[in-house]
């Protein structure tokens, strides 16, 4: 009995020993967090009504995962982040399996992207694919930081991974997942010590691949012609393909310097479609206007600038990679998000992180942002 509260003791003492996690960057999840929640709302709640009867709808079960998430978060702030380095390679063998499982499951929108677990809801695969290849490249690259600049070592096992990962994703089709994935990949790879001639080759391969998916999947041509076409001109098509691209521009000019004021957007009663997902940043224009959309902006900087900074000042290699890789993936899908939503690029269905509505994303993302609390924790 003594010996047993001797050592209840000993575990507390370590766990109070524990140097405390970043504060800015938890203030700058949280903030995201707590303004994607109000934002949700806002922008679901004339969808919920109709689809659904219940003006809660997206609201409810996006505030549940919430709470799971940031659970996940404290929990992984406290975990021993080196333990990933035995998930790495288990995680992305499940991810792999689960991008294949999700090619038999229904079609929602002309995609197969979510699993559909009875009872549950439904999971998105993709969102699990995101995290292990992150874990996996920190996990190769610092253990063979020294010899990078060989092919063998730091070309032939990304370009594998990656290689598996996007055509699985292509299938689906998810071009933004895959876009995002490989961006994902090619940054750690250039942080890890791939040479820029390996960079090169791939720009070269990448073509070749994209000339490879046009004849082994020419399904994928008339979708992605006709994503193409409602960029250059979603006026040509202004009740097909360019809907949801003229909606958005609407919203975001209705919005002015300082919005319509929270709650009160027009484009949100059934005239954007997905209000509460991909398009989710449209309603912020027009309710926030200019000055709200720079303050999301300004938020996702942010956490940008903080996670490099903390990756800079990583106890190893394999840590301030973990760092750079979660921290670069919540930047660029936000990137990638606004300039669909802006029709800088053309629209490839991408959500924005921590505002969008979707429960898989929500929670990885949150586990995410608790690793890089205990990266920030410095040595343990």
């Amino acid at each position: 009995m003594e010996h047993a509260l001797n050592a209840r003791s000993r575990s507390a003492r370590r766990v109070r020993a524990l140097p405390p996690a970043d504060l800015l960057f938890l203030c700058l999840v949280l903030a995201l967090v707590g303004f994607g929640l109000v934002m949700l709302y806002s922008a679901s709640n004339a969808v919920a009504l109709y689809r659904r009867g219940d003006a809660f709808a997206y609201l409810r079960p996006q505030l549940l995962y919430a709470a799971m998430g940031l659970a996940g978060m404290a929990l992984a702030s406290r975990v021993d982040y080196h333990l990933f380095h035995k998930l790495a390679w288990p995680l992305l063998g499940l991810s792999l399996v689960l991008l294949v499982l999700v090619l038999f499951m229904p079609e929602y929108n002309g995609c197969k992207r979510w699993l559909v677990l009875p009872g549950l809801g439904t999971l998105q695969p993709s969102e699990i694919a995101k995290f292990a290849v992150v874990l996996v490249f920190s996990h190769i690259i610092s253990l063979n930081h020294d010899k990078m600049d060989r092919f063998s070592v730091g070309v032939l096992p990304f370009g594998l991974v990656l290689g598996a990962v996007a055509a699985l994703m292509l299938l689906e089709p998810h071009l933004s997942g895959t876009v995002l994935i490989l961006g994902i990949g090619a940054v750690l790879m250039f942080v890890g010590g791939t040479g820029l001639r390996w960079f090169l080759l791939a720009g070269v391969s990448g073509a070749g691949a994209i000339g490879a998916a046009v004849v082994i999947m020419p399904d994928l041509v008339p979708y992605a012609a006709d994503r193409l076409r409602s960029w250059v001109d979603p006026f040509a098509d202004p009740l097909g393909d360019g809907h949801q691209t003229i909606q958005s521009l609407y919203a975001i000019g209705s919005g002015g310097a300082v919005g319509l004021g929270l709650g009160n957007s027009r484009q949100k009663h059934l005239f954007v479609p997905e209000p509460q997902n991909d398009f989710i940043f449209s309603i912020v224009c027009e309710e926030l206007g200019f000055v709200g959309a720079c303050t999301v902006i300004l938020l996702f900087v942010l956490l940008l600038w903080r996670g490099i900074t903390l990756a800079a000042h990583a106890p190893d290699r394999f840590g301030g990679l973990l760092v750079v890789g979660f921290t670069v993936q919540v930047a660029l899908q936000a990137f990638l998000n606004v300039a669909v939503v802006t029709n800088t690029i053309p629209n490839t269905g991408i959500s924005l992180p921590f505002f969008s509505s979707g429960g898989t994303s929500l929670m990885m993302l949150l586990g995410e942002m608790g690793i890089v609390l205990s990266v920030s924790r410095g040595e343990r």
